[in-house]
């Protein structure tokens, strides 16, 4: 089992009471929102990101937004269509105003050099096909392919160029290269954010572990050169996958050990989206088994 609140450096009472210090705050200042009539105007409502949506219905909070593909496959998700064409549950609240997605733990295999591992002091980590091995290890994780694109914004929806993105996420059986894989360093990739603000990784789709809802973990810095440094990251966080892509993907061969895992855990028991059901973290998924599948989220940090 795989268990994401084990912390690197203080242990994992420490990453727990902090999670848990997080969501206090959070459920306070809702219900402040709450006494004061405010959840509606701010798109804090009761629809909070939903785990149970059939096919094409991925829903969360905040209104809707779609996406289509070749593959017949659509979502919807909170905060409307962001600037770009990028949808997902991070999107804008209202004009010239969007949400700070919300801190969330590094888990156990970050591989950014703060438990040992370091990924992204290694040649090569800058890449947008995650799916190989790099420097000098070699190998190919595999899987249904996945592309990824975040788009960064400020606080004020405006798109953050020149910014690095690191992602990480485990493979298809639910284990981390450099960890429970020590002989590859596949799934792991940096970019530099266009004058969009937008970065695009190509990688497989993740496997469902016990205990956790199907993710992908990112890190921000605000250069290249910090990133490779593995130094200062301005933000961690995560995203959630939709689960009616995920069954699809779960049902075919290979992925077979993430039906179970799937079926005994949802966005609301989650231990990192359970606050608020991954509200601002749910992915637009569109795609097919046969075609792939493409997530795209907005991701607002205050800088």
């Amino acid at each position: 089992m795989h268990d994401d609140t084990e912390i690197h450096d203080q242990g994992l009472a420490f990453d727990l009471r902090t999670m848990a210090e997080r969501r206090a705050r959070r459920r306070v200042l809702l219900s402040g929102m709450a006494s004061l009539g405010l959840l509606s105007l701010f798109g804090c409502g009761d629809n909070a990101a939903s785990d149970s949506a059939a096919p094409g219905g991925a829903t969360g909070n905040g209104g809707t937004g779609g996406g289509t593909s070749s593959g017949g496959t659509t979502t919807t998700s909170s905060g409307g269509a962001a600037s770009g064409g990028i949808t997902g549950s991070g999107g804008t609240q209202e004009s010239g105003s969007c949400r700070e997605i919300p801190d969330e733990t590094a888990g156990p295999y970050p591989g950014d050099g703060s438990n040992g591992k370091n990924a992204l002091t290694t040649t090569g980590i800058v890449r947008s096909d995650i799916r190989e091995s790099f420097g000098d290890l070699s190998g190919s994780a595999q899987g249904i392919e996945l592309t990824v694109t975040l788009k960064l914004v400020d606080a004020q929806c405006k798109p953050l160029g020149g910014f690095s993105i690191y992602i990480w996420h485990c493979d298809r059986d639910g284990n981390y290269s450099l960890y429970t894989v020590t002989n590859q360093n596949y799934l792991r990739g940096v970019q530099l954010t266009d004058d969009d603000g937008s970065v695009t990784f190509t990688t497989t789709f993740p496997g469902c572990y016990s205990g956790r809802w199907p993710h992908i973990h990112f890190e921000i810095f605000e250069s290249v050169e910090q990133a490779t440094a593995g130094q200062n990251s301005i933000k961690t966080s995560q995203l959630a996958l939709p689960k009616a892509q995920c069954a699809e993907v779960y049902a075919t061969s290979g992925y077979e050990k993430s039906v179970a895992n799937l079926a005994q855990t949802s966005l609301t028991s989650d231990m990192v989206f359970s606050d608020d059901g991954a509200a601002l973290q749910l992915a637009a998924v569109t795609g097919s088994v046969s075609a792939g599948y493409s997530a795209s989220l907005e991701v607002a940090v205050s800088i």
